[in-house]
């Protein structure tokens, strides 16, 4: 019989305590009723003889048990062999299987038409991965607010190098605020090291990742619990164009030279006042600069130190005064 999970099943709670009775007692007769053909037993007693741990003495009228060692090999070898095989079966299918995925997310329609929804953290995590994977010639991101942690940044690089091993050209977007986090500017390290663009941008934009200029994703107006996967050629050439646009202004992430960190600095001091003088809550002025509120809040102290006020009333009746708006080509003396 094919020796499987329910025969296993049995043997451990059956066969096994037979085996120790028939040991114990030197043999069990061939006439016990248990191991008779509508014994309680009978299945027991034919996986031990199946397995040949019990054989037949000469005269046949008993049944004696066998050193298991000398089975042990017999079953589980062909069963190791059988598992090794089926592995190096199923490898050989996710392979081919992997070859029409990719004929079938290059088609037009694998999201099921030029703007396609979809839905679930995990799904769209699975979605992404898939699709940068298949890139071949240019990936193209804007990661505001990166709050990724070390192992999710650990395994994005390992890909993203992998892909830029293979020419795949890179460029990333984040905003100046991502230069205070350890984990990311050893990431950005990382990736640049093996060729990829890093910059980074004062304002606040909304995410985008577009693959080879061909296809786009970007959140649902849901909220990041859902996607929007977009194939036309207008919408994506659309979205390039926003990209470049960001991406000449940006600034480079590995540059840490005096007068860069004083114009980020600067550009940062500009969106808090724009922030205060819209009235933005500081959870939304935090969002905006993609800082945490508490961050934001010492931001707007340093503002109220710098104008040499006590309240943000008495903040935006003095910028206001002075004409200060936030728009400033360059960071005005006061």
């Amino acid at each position: 019989m094919p020796l499987g999970q329910h025969e296993r099943a049995v043997f451990e709670e059956r066969s096994a305590p037979l085996y120790e009775e028939i040991v114990t007692s030197g043999g069990i007769s061939a006439t016990d009723r248990r191991i008779g053909r509508r014994g309680e037993l009978r299945e027991a007693f034919e996986l031990l003889t199946e397995v040949g741990l019990v054989v037949q003495s000469d005269d046949g009228t008993s049944w004696r048990a066998v050193d298991p060692a000398a089975v042990q090999a017999r079953v589980v070898a062909p069963l190791g062999q059988q598992g090794a095989e089926l592995i190096a079966e199923s490898a050989h299918w996710a392979q081919a299987f992997s070859s029409l995925s990719h004929a079938w997310r290059r088609s037009p329609s694998a999201v099921g038409g030029p703007f396609t929804e979809i839905r679930g953290a995990a799904t769209i995590r699975t979605f992404l991965e898939s699709m940068v994977a298949d890139s071949e010639e240019e990936l193209l991101s804007a990661q505001p607010q990166d709050r990724r942690g070390v192992k999710q940044l650990t395994e994005v690089s390992a890909r993203e190098i992998a892909l830029l091993k293979r020419g795949v050209r890179m460029r990333t977007l984040y905003q100046h605020a991502a230069r205070r986090g350890t984990d990311t500017r050893k990431y950005v390290a990382a990736v640049t090291a093996a060729g990829a663009e890093v910059r980074t941008l004062d304002e606040f934009f909304n995410r985008l990742i577009v693959v080879d200029r061909r296809i786009a994703v970007i959140p649902s107006h849901e909220g990041l619990n859902a996607a929007m996967v977009i194939s036309e050629p207008s919408m994506v050439s659309y979205l390039v164009d926003m990209f470049e646009r960001h991406w000449e202004r940006a600034r480079p992430f590995t540059s840490s030279e005096s007068s860069l960190m004083r114009d980020i600095a600067a550009e940062q001091r500009a969106m808090t006042i724009r922030m205060l003088l819209e009235g933005r809550a500081d959870p939304a002025g935090a969002k905006r600069l993609g800082v945490s509120p508490r961050t934001y809040a010492g931001y707007v102290a340093d503002l109220k130190s710098e104008f040499e006020v006590e309240t943000r009333f008495q903040l935006g009746y003095e910028m206001g005064k002075r004409g200060i708006s936030g728009r400033e080509a360059d960071a005005p003396d006061v």
